[in-house]
């Protein structure tokens, strides 16, 4: 069994469905236990995952205790919900060792037990970061920004392997909340840049060709790999694509590389969600 962990709003539950459809497609012989963390979601939206996950996952609600906010600095585009990832191992059983974030924007189409099974080593998360020809160049600048010298990349969150048991021991609500304070003003991707400033030096590195795969940037892996990360290549290896940016795969605009690959895994959700 495999723990994975998703945060989200009702808006993202469409690409939630897509992503979980692919997560069962490409790791046939696994089985899950969804945790959720998420706002506005009806019994109906949770029963359409739990029919989805039927019979090789489960889903699993988390109610996020009131009291956990205290003093968390909140405005107009700084909700809660920009916490839960942060704090999850305040809120996720206490009895789980280990969790696998994924954004709702992903696409898994290899199998990520490989990733799930890492080694820590002593540190808190495992995450990638997404290197390319400015590799080098805009590390530091992270760092100078985020006041952490410690940190030897600037880390996406969108797929962050958990050490549950010693994020209990070193992640605090407090610290989360006062470095958001006082670090307001430079704040650019905030939950990102949170993670980056307090815990940077504390999370190891995987490769992301193979576990972040920044889907607008197929280009730039050929191009840094001499030509061998091609199409076959990702779709040999590559186990968890990632749509950053703005422009996602199900806007009716988008015209993204692995458009079609997302439309074909978004039908077979929507086949799930039709009476027979």
């Amino acid at each position: 069994m495999m723990n994975i962990l998703v945060t989200l709003d009702r808006n993202y539950l469409p690409p939630l469905r897509v992503m979980l459809t692919s997560l069962l497609a490409n790791d046939p012989g696994e089985t899950f236990d969804v945790y959720l963390i998420g706002d506005g979601l009806t019994a109906e939206d949770l029963w359409s995952l739990e029919a989805l996950l039927a019979p090789r996952g489960r889903l699993r609600p988390v109610e996020v205790p009131e009291g956990l906010f205290d003093g968390a600095p909140v405005a107009r585009y700084w909700t809660r919900a920009m916490y839960y990832r942060l704090l999850s191992a305040q809120v996720l059983p206490a009895e789980l060792e280990r969790v696998l974030y994924l954004d709702p924007d992903i696409l898994v189409i290899n199998p990520v037990r490989p990733l799930y099974g890492t080694d820590l080593a002593g540190d808190l998360m495992a995450a990638a970061t997404h290197t390319g020809l400015l590799a080098g160049i805009t590390d530091p600048v992270n760092r100078l920004r985020l006041e952490n010298d410690e940190a030897e990349a600037y880390y996406n969150s969108g797929v962050l392997l958990m050490d549950l048991e010693a994020m209990r021991r070193e992640v605090r609500p407090a610290d989360i909340f006062d470095y958001a304070r006082e670090h307001a003003d430079i704040l650019l991707l905030p939950d990102q840049d949170i993670l980056n400033g307090l815990y940077g030096g504390r999370i190891l590195g995987v490769d992301d060709s193979l576990w972040n795969y920044d889907a607008r940037r197929f280009d730039r892996y050929l191009l840094t790999s001499q030509g061998a990360k091609d199409m076959d290549w990702v779709m040999g290896h590559t186990a968890i694509l990632h749509f950053c940016g703005r422009r996602k795969p199900w806007q009716r605009s988008y015209q993204g590389r692995f458009s079609a690959l997302y439309k074909h895994y978004q039908r077979l959700a929507e086949r799930q969600l039709s009476p027979p």
